[in-house]
């Protein structure tokens, strides 16, 4: 039984886990939300980011984006079962879709003086990021990008010394004329 080592393994070369942003545009109304989430928990699925707001104040619609990893066939199992829910009208992968906008905005808070307190001011115009309150303590930042602008940003902001973040988590929206 001398085969080729070849016909004894298939190599692949991709991480198994990818991450998604899925629109999910659903009936404004109680519950819809703890349904989804426990959907997520129920099988053991994790939300790295969740953000949620009415949209059509008019047709009572909410716009829910989940930022949510897995590899392809669990982001699958996901875009099905949240299409099967009731209340649940649309599930856009909007990663699949190559043709989204992704933002994200983030309240960070850094403490310092001196050179600290300059450099932070020096990265902070460098990001784009505006004071939006300080004290001869003290700067909170507001940052909105991608996020990995955000992460990079934080990164840099630890040793200069960051107290504290906050974040909105992602909002996605597709390019283009055409709607969810």
């Amino acid at each position: 039984m001398n085969q080729p080592a070849s016909a004894y393994f298939i190599e692949e070369r991709h991480d198994p886990n990818e991450t998604h942003t899925l629109a999910v545009l659903v009936q404004n109304e109680p519950g819809v939300l703890a349904r989804v989430i426990g959907l997520f928990s129920g099988r053991g699925y994790n939300i790295e980011s969740l953000t949620v707001s009415e949209t059509e104040s008019q047709t009572h619609l909410s716009r829910i984006t989940i930022v949510t990893t897995g590899t392809p066939m669990v982001i699958q199992q996901i875009k099905h079962q949240l299409d099967r829910m009731i209340p649940v009208y649309q599930v856009v992968d909007m990663t699949q879709t190559k043709r989204s906008i992704e933002r994200e905005l983030a309240m960070v808070k850094v403490r310092g003086q001196g050179e600290h307190r300059v450099e932070a001011l020096r990265l902070a115009d460098a990001f784009r990021a505006r004071v939006i309150d300080a004290t001869t303590e003290s700067f909170v930042f507001e940052i909105t990008g991608n996020t990995d602008k955000i992460n990079q940003f934080i990164d840099l902001m630890r040793p200069l010394g960051l107290v504290e973040v906050s974040r909105t988590g992602v909002a996605a929206i597709g390019r283009g004329p055409e709607g969810m």
